[in-house]
């Protein structure tokens, strides 16, 4: 794993896939160290990557609200 670079994720549901993936390598202990640390490495970079989808997609959220009677958009926090 250490040799090989994973693409980076295009939506929210590969990188939770990829996230899934390593999980799995890392829970089952067969990993030599250095593939182990690179698979954290990885994990952290996707892990921040969903973050960031998450954020964005609250703050979406948040402006599509439906429109009040006098036309103006309600915002309220995404919860």
């Amino acid at each position: 794993m250490a040799e090989r670079k994973k693409a980076e994720p295009k939506t929210f549901e590969e990188a939770s896939a990829r996230l899934d993936e390593l999980v799995a390598q890392m829970e089952a202990g067969q990993l030599p160290l250095d593939d182990m640390i690179a698979a954290f490495e990885e994990g952290r970079r996707l892990v921040a990557f969903c973050n960031a989808k998450l954020s964005e997609v609250q703050r979406r959220v948040e402006v599509i609200k439906a429109q009040e009677a006098d036309g103006s958009i309600a915002r309220e926090p995404f919860q």
